[in-house]
């Protein structure tokens, strides 16, 4: 393998229009600013080789659980009339964040080799509850409206980035609701819950362009609200739909009464109704995070190669089509038949035109695989993911650019021109985002001598990363998986982990 990459073509035809509804090219402020006041302390930990691939990579990949639905499962069980079984669930710090957040405010969370039981509980009255939140958003803004149904008093905190994240849409929105909350005005974390033992509910009207799950926060718990509840969003368009969706399809398998409302001439709704009642979770079994899959997925596009992953979900409550169809447009071959999702790479890389929104976890492995197209490419509709762990738009130009790249912020996205690239002097920084680390995976298959600095932080998601990447780019046999009983759910049995009991039911 040379030293340095080298585009696959070098006749570059450069993007000269954005479709409609897109940003034109602006110059924003400079990235080491930005990132220096949100990152004080970046990159702290592990340094991680990141390894290089001498030719086209060939694996079979299994995925760790979703996040998204293993939290939401988990608030949905703490929420329900009786005990509930979560099988596969993702065992990652986003995850036992949630759990323990749960524990805290009462609920059982029973941990065997396979599944979690909860069984819904509250604190004693009056009590004083800590949450930690770390970085994770699903903790910050899916717990407070669990938080306002017990009759605690509970106070939220986290990581400092946690500070910098928008949350203050639900905590208004759940003030107008009933709820009883004090911040000091920050509208972010640190912030307290009063519990009232009740929420009233109603309508609330509020811009979630920042986050969708400023949506799906409020949906979660609102079965339980007296009232029940009514968002309309007024504001650009909510990022990540498919993830309201998934809250949607969620609430209703758990007993719940949804309605999307749409306009006349909008595909995405604007409005969801949510009418009061009783939530039965029962036993759940958590599908493979398809965002995880970015980057193995995007391994066979850079390098040519073949990835297979073995538990591709035929009918996914996540963005399986965009996902997709996104690698599809840059080169890549899909096929999916028994033995799951097969993606292979054709020794092309295309630039494209596409608007992220509603797949922005995919947008770092797909700027980096952008980095070493044959053409340039233009990704927007990621605007909000400056608020995410870091400010993913200025932390993936400053690291690529250092390695010789060409990428321009834009207001809501990245214009990227590929470049020849050689690995920097120094790390290439991860500022507390597990994405990152992702996307410099990516590119270290193809530019030698990538080192990622706080690589530790992907487990935030997903602890075994390196350990799997390092397996797919030597070409080992992965691990076999744990065996699930089957029809796919896990039956109750006597619990194998430590016991956490609950307090009486909400």
């Amino acid at each position: 393998m040379q030293s340095g990459h080298v585009p696959l073509s070098l006749d570059w035809q450069f993007i000269t229009r954005i479709g409609g509804g897109q940003t034109h090219v602006a110059p924003c402020g400079r990235p080491d600013d930005t990132l220096n006041r949100m990152h004080p302390d970046n990159n702290q930990g592990r340094t991680w080789p990141s390894p290089a691939a001498d030719g086209p990579v060939s694996a079979r990949v299994r995925l760790p659980a979703s996040k998204s639905i293993t939290n939401r499962a988990l608030l949905l069980a703490a929420l329900s009339d009786g005990p509930a079984l979560i099988a596969n669930p993702l065992r990652a710090r986003d995850t036992m964040l949630a759990a323990a957040a749960l524990r805290a405010l009462g609920t059982g969370v029973t941990e065997s080799q396979t599944a979690w039981r909860v069984t819904p509980g509250q604190p004693a009255p009056g009590s004083a509850v800590s949450v930690d939140v770390g970085n994770a958003g699903t903790v910050m803004r899916f717990l407070p409206g669990l938080a306002a149904l017990t009759s605690a008093v509970v106070a939220f905190d986290g990581d400092a980035r946690a500070r910098q994240r928008p949350v203050g849409p639900i905590l208004a929105a759940l003030r107008q609701l009933g709820a009883h909350i004090e911040d000091g005005g920050r509208a972010a974390v640190p912030f307290t819950v009063h519990g009232r033992g009740a929420v009233r509910g109603g309508t609330v009207v509020l811009d979630a362009s920042g986050s969708s799950q400023l949506v799906s926060g409020l949906l979660l718990s609102a079965p339980r609200f007296d009232e029940g509840i009514e968002i309309r969003h007024e504001g650009p368009p909510v990022p990540s739909a498919p993830h309201i969706a998934m809250t949607v399809r969620m609430l209703r398998a758990a007993g719940a009464d949804v309605a999307e409302l749409r306009s006349g001439v909008s595909e995405r709704p604007e409005a969801w109704r949510v009418r009061p009642g009783r939530l039965a979770l029962g036993a759940v079994t958590v599908e493979p995070d398809l965002s995880n899959a970015g980057p193995f997925l995007a391994a066979a596009l850079v390098t040519g190669g073949t990835v297979t992953i073995g538990d591709w979900p035929q009918d996914s409550l996540q963005a399986a089509g965009a996902i997709l169809d996104a690698l599809t447009r840059m080169g890549a071959r899909c096929e999916i038949g028994a033995d799951g999702l097969t993606i292979t790479g054709t020794g092309r890389i295309s630039g494209i035109t596409a608007d992220l929104r509603d797949v922005n976890e995919l947008a770092p492995v797909l700027t980096a695989a952008a980095a070493v197209a044959e053409s340039p490419s233009v990704f927007t509709g990621l605007a909000h993911t400056r608020t995410h762990e870091t400010d993913r738009l200025a932390a993936l130009a400053k690291e690529i650019n250092a390695l010789g790249g060409d990428i321009t912020e834009l207001p809501d996205g990245l214009q990227i021109r590929p470049r020849p690239l050689r690995a920097a002097d120094g790390p290439f920084g991860s500022y507390d985002d597990h994405r990152m680390v992702m996307a410099a995976a990516v590119l270290g298959l193809v530019v030698p001598g990538i080192q990622v600095a706080g690589a530790d932080t992907v487990a935030k998601t997903f602890p075994d990363f390196m350990d799997v990447w390092e397996v797919l780019v030597r070409g080992d046999d992965p691990p076999e998986p744990p065996v699930t009983p089957p029809g796919g759910t896990h039956p109750p049995g006597p619990p194998l982990g430590e016991t956490h009991p609950p307090g009486p039911p909400l």
